[in-house]
C-alpha cells in the first residue's frame, strides 16, 4: 500500500540569490578550470523562464577564452565556435560575460544539496545555455534534473573519447549533417539537427516547435535527451557561416 508524503519539501522563502555555483572544477574535456552556474531567472523568449546553466572558464572572462581558444575546455570541438569561423548564436559579450562578472564578484553561492533543492522545484532546466553539459561530470547535470520539473540539453561531444554515454540520456546529441544524426541515432541518442534554409526533415524529425508554432521550450520539453529527433533551421547573426549538405531527396 502506498501513501502521501509526509515530510514535504517546502518552497524557498525569503529573497533568492541570483544563481548558485553547481561545480567549479576541472573540465572533463581537458582538466582546465571551469565553472557552472545555474541562474534563476531568464527573460529569453525562445526558453521561456527556465534555469539557466552556463559552463564557462573559471580562470578567463568569455571574451578572453573565446579570443585565446581556450573555450575548448568548455565547447569541446564544437564547430560553431566564433573563434573558428563558426555560426554560433551566443552573444558572448552579453549574458555570458556578465554571469562571469558576477561571479567574480562572488554573487553567486555554492550549491548546497538539500539546503537548495527547493530552488529547483517546479523549475525546468536548461543545461548549457552557453557551453557544452558534457564538460561538467555528469553527477551534476544528473543532480539538476532529478531536483527539477524537467530540463533540455545539448551535446556536441558524442564522438569524443571523453565522453561520458550516460549524457544521452539528458542531452539531444547536437547533429550538423544528415549523416552525422544517423549516425548519433544508431549509438541510441536523440538529435538535435541544425539544417539549412528549406531543408527536408528526415523519416522520424520533428521541426523545433519553437520555430514552426512559437512554443517556448519551457512548455516544449522534447530537448531532454530521450524524446524526440528535431531539426531546426540555423539561425542567429553568424547564420551565413553554417556549413552543412540537405536531406537527400
Amino acid at each position: 500500500m502506498q501513501y502521501l508524503t509526509t515530510n514535504k519539501k517546502k518552497p524557498a522563502q525569503g529573497k533568492a540569490p541570483g544563481g548558485f555555483v553547481m561545480y567549479d572544477g576541472p573540465s572533463a574535456i581537458d582538466g582546465a578550470p571551469i565553472v557552472v552556474i545555474a541562474t534563476l531567472k531568464s527573460s529569453n523568449r525562445k526558453t521561456g523562464d527556465m534555469v539557466q546553466t552556463w559552463i564557462l572558464r573559471a580562470d578567463l572572462s568569455p571574451l578572453d577564452a573565446s579570443k585565446q581558444r581556450a573555450d575548448v575546455s568548455i565547447c569541446g570541438n564544437c564547430p560553431h565556435r566564433q573563434n573558428t569561423g563558426g555560426a554560433c548564436y551566443v552573444n558572448i559579450g552579453q549574458a555570458p560575460a556578465q554571469v562571469y562578472r558576477s561571479y567574480k564578484k562572488g554573487n553567486y553561492p555554492a550549491f548546497i544539496s538539500g539546503q537548495h533543492d527547493s530552488f529547483f522545484m517546479g523549475r525546468k532546466v536548461r543545461l548549457g545555455a552557453y557551453g557544452d553539459p558534457a564538460a561538467m561530470p555528469y553527477e551534476i547535470a544528473e543532480r539538476m534534473t532529478n531536483i527539477s520539473l524537467g530540463h533540455t540539453g545539448y551535446t556536441h561531444q558524442a564522438a569524443r573519447k571523453f565522453f561520458d554515454k550516460r549524457f544521452l540520456t539528458l542531452c539531444q546529441v547536437s547533429a550538423d549533417t544528415p549523416k552525422q544524426a544517423i549516425k548519433f541515432q544508431k549509438m541510441g541518442a536523440k538529435t538535435f539537427r541544425v539544417a539549412l534554409e528549406g531543408d527536408a526533415l528526415m523519416t522520424g524529425e520533428i521541426e523545433c516547435l519553437s520555430d514552426s508554432q512559437g512554443i517556448s521550450c519551457l512548455d516544449c520539453g522534447l530537448c531532454n535527451g530521450i524524446k524526440q529527433n528535431i531539426a531546426i533551421t540555423v539561425h542567429g547573426s553568424r547564420l551565413s557561416n553554417f556549413k552543412s549538405v540537405r536531406v537527400a531527396a
